[in-house]
């Protein structure tokens, strides 16, 4: 089994989409698979929440969103937003969510 990290960098609701659609397609096939938003993807997150949008609804219900970025919720004024979504806040890389916990596990990283 192969270990994917999608670390979804931009703001842009269609390209995270595809980041939803790739990783639960993964995760269906059996694969071990992580989602990290970080960026100004952070801002989507409330997006997603309010839309109650299908794709994210279901990636979260599976458990393979690790998190998002404490530091670019704060940055970018969604924190609280991001906070009460239940997701969990990564900060161990001076504030923001860094990539080296997942490739000590053997993730290889696709960051879009």
């Amino acid at each position: 089994m192969t270990k994917y990290l999608f670390y979804g960098m931009t703001g842009e609701k269609m390209c995270f989409q595809h980041i939803l659609l790739n990783a639960l397609d993964l995760a269906n096939a059996g694969e071990q698979v992580r989602i990290v938003f970080e960026g100004a993807s952070v801002k989507l997150v409330a997006t997603f929440e309010a839309d109650n949008h299908p794709l994210y609804r279901r990636a979260k219900a599976a458990g393979i969103i690790a998190g998002v970025c404490k530091a670019c919720s704060m940055a970018l004024g969604v924190y609280d937003a991001n906070l009460a979504s239940g997701l969990t806040m990564l900060e161990e890389m001076s504030g923001h969510a860094g990539m080296k916990p997942f490739l000590a596990e053997g993730y290889t990283v696709i960051s879009m």
